[in-house]
C-alpha cells in the first residue's frame, strides 16, 4: 500500500535542532530560557503593530488565561463562534461561565456580525450583558474584523481573537493574531509550524504580558518563600519547544506560499466541476494563509462528500469534515444559539483536504487521481 497522505503534518525546516542543541548544550531544559524570549521576540517581530507575546503550554491554555483576565467567571456568558474546533469554547466552561454560540457568515466561514449583534441585543434584553466574544478565523480566512470589532466596541464588549489556525493571514494587510484585547495562537503539531504542542497569547500591552506570564507560572508572589494570593497555572512553554519555534519562524514565509500554492492546486483540480466550490478569499482584502484547503460539494456535483471521503481513504489519503458547530455539539445541547444554518449546510457538505507544505508532486499526482476517477 502507499504510504499516507496526511492532512497537514508536521515540516521541519532545518535549523529546529541547532536551537534545541544549544538548549541542551545550556542545560536551558526548564520552562524558561533564551529560546522562549527568542521565540516571542521574533513573533513580536512578525507581527509588528507594537504587540507583547507570551509563550504558552497551548492555544487552549491562552484562550484560558485571556478568560480569566477579562474576569469571566461563575454563571457570565461569552458570545463564541460556533464554527470551530472545541478548544475555542471549553475554556468558557473551566471558568464556570456559559458559552452562547454564534452563525457563521457564508463568506468566510466566520462569524456573522449581524447575528453577533442580534444575540448581544437578546442577551441584553435577557438581563445578561456578554463578558467576551470569542471570534475564530477559520482554516487561516480572516474573519470580517471590521465589522466584528465596531459591534463589539459598540457595545464594548472585548473580544478574544482565535487566531490559532492564521499565523501569517491578514485583513486589510494587518496581521491575523494583532485585533483581539487579547489574541492567541496555536503551535500544535499540524499547525502551519509547529513547536510539537505550544501557544501564544499576544498581548496588545506589556502589563497584560507580564500578567500573563505571573498566572501560567502558578501566580507566584513576589517573595523569596513561595507564596501565592490568587489561583495560578502551569502553562508555561518550555526551552526545549521553543527551540523548535525558533527554527519554524525561519520559514513561515515560505511554509504560507506552499500551503496557498495548495490551494492553488485544488482550483486548478476542481475547475470546471459543477457543484464544487474551492473556499478562498472572497476579496483581495483578506489572505489566508490557507492553513487547510476545504471544499463544499454541492447536490449538482457529480459526487458526494461521502464519495470522495471514502475513495481518498481507500487510497490512504486523509481527508476530515469541517469543524462540526459547537451548537449541534452534545456537550453544549443546552447552550443559547443565534443564526441560521451557515455553519451547519457547510458541516454538512463541506471537506478538508490535504493542505501540507511538505506535500510532494508525487503525493499531488495521486490525490488528482483520485479526484478525477470521480469525475
Amino acid at each position: 500500500m502507499n504510504s499516507k497522505i496526511w492532512l497537514s503534518s508536521p515540516h521541519m525546516g532545518g535549523n529546529e535542532q541547532t536551537y534545541i542543541k544549544e538548549a541542551f548544550d545550556t542545560n536551558w531544559i526548564a520552562p524558561l530560557g533564551p529560546n522562549v524570549r527568542g521565540f516571542e521576540n521574533d513573533l513580536e517581530s512578525y507581527l509588528k503593530e507594537d504587540v507583547n507575546v507570551a509563550a504558552l503550554s497551548s492555544g487552549t491554555a491562552a484562550i484560558h488565561l485571556a478568560l480569566v483576565q477579562l474576569g469571566v467567571s461563575l454563571n457570565d456568558e461569552v458570545l463564541c463562534q460556533s464554527m470551530t474546533f472545541s478548544a475555542s469554547a471549553n475554556p468558557i466552561a473551566y471558568q464556570g461561565a456559559t458559552p452562547v454560540f454564534i452563525d457563521s457568515e457564508p463568506e468566510t466561514w466566520n462569524m456573522c456580525p449581524f447575528h453577533l449583534e442580534t444575540a448581544i441585543k437578546d442577551r441584553i434584553a435577557k438581563g445578561k450583558i456578554p463578558k467576551a466574544i470569542i471570534i475564530v478565523h477559520l482554516y487561516g480566512m480572516p474573519a470580517k474584523m471590521d465589522e466584528l470589532l465596531a459591534v463589539a466596541n459598540k457595545y464594548e464588549i472585548p473580544v478574544v481573537e482565535d487566531a490559532a489556525e492564521a499565523l501569517g493571514s491578514t485583513y486589510k494587510g494587518r496581521k491575523c493574531g494583532t485585533f483581539g484585547d487579547y489574541s492567541i495562537l496555536s503551535f500544535n503539531g499540524n499547525k502551519i509550524i509547529t513547536t510539537s504542542g505550544g501557544g501564544a497569547m499576544v498581548c496588545n500591552t506589556l502589563k497584560k504580558k507580564q500578567n500573563t506570564i505571573f498566572l501560567a507560572t502558578q501566580a507566584r508572589d513576589q517573595a523569596a518563600h513561595y507564596q501565592h494570593s490568587q489561583i495560578g497555572y502551569n502553562y508555561r512553554m518550555s526551552n526545549i519547544s521553543a527551540g523548535i519555534g525558533r527554527g519554524q519562524m525561519e520559514v513561515l514565509d515560505k511554509h504560507i506560499g506552499l500551503r496557498r500554492s495548495m490551494n492553488t492546486f485544488y482550483k486548478e483540480l476542481f475547475k470546471g466541476i459543477d457543484g464544487v466550490v474551492v473556499f478562498t478569499e472572497p476579496n483581495e482584502q483578506l489572505f489566508s494563509n490557507h492553513w487547510l484547503s476545504c471544499i463544499v460539494i454541492n447536490n449538482d456535483a457529480p459526487f458526494t462528500k461521502e464519495d470522495l471521503f471514502n475513495k481518498m481513504l481507500e487510497a490512504n489519503i486523509e481527508t476530515r469534515p469541517l469543524w462540526k458547530p459547537m451548537h449541534l455539539q452534545p456537550v453544549f445541547k443546552t447552550a443559547a444559539y443565534y443564526g441560521e444554518k451557515v455553519s451547519e449546510t457547510l458541516f454538512t457538505n463541506g471537506l478538508c483536504l490535504p493542505s501540507g507544505s511538505n506535500l510532494t508532486q508525487k503525493e499531488r499526482d495521486r490525490i488528482s487521481q483520485v479526484i478525477n476517477s470521480l469525475k
